[in-house]
């Protein structure tokens, strides 16, 4: 069964920095896009940053770019979310997620995914 656990979460002030990471298990990662979404209390989904399976292409929210890195080590089964520059509106749930597009890893449903994460919480503020 595919699963997807993220880590790397917590309380940061603003203008620091976290490292997400997601472990897959349980299928072939290779196969699937792979990425980052967001969701904050009463807010709506926003996909965050994503690698396409050939790993030639990679997708940033315009919210991130120039302050997020997303990198996929797919031997390790890993993907991982460099985070700098922080802001408080970059507080939210973070989930990890798998599907066969990027365009699917931001949408507002589960429907199309292969796989999700749990969520970490992810708190900017000082």
């Amino acid at each position: 069964q595919a699963h997807l656990e993220e880590s790397g979460g917590g309380l940061v002030q603003p203008g620091g920095s976290l490292t997400l990471s997601c472990l897959a298990s349980g299928f072939i990662v290779d196969d699937y896009a792979w990425g980052w979404f967001r969701q904050a209390p009463g807010e709506e989904r926003e996909g965050v940053a994503c690698i396409e399976s050939s790993g030639g292409i990679i997708e940033y929210a315009n919210s991130v770019k120039g302050r997020f890195i997303i990198s996929r080590d797919d031997f390790k089964n890993t993907l991982v979310l460099r985070m700098d520059n922080l802001k408080p509106e970059d507080s939210a749930m973070y989930y990890c997620a798998a599907g066969p597009l990027c365009m699917v890893i931001g949408k507002p449903d589960d429907d199309a995914l292969e796989a999700r994460g749990q969520g970490t919480q992810v708190t900017v503020s000082s």
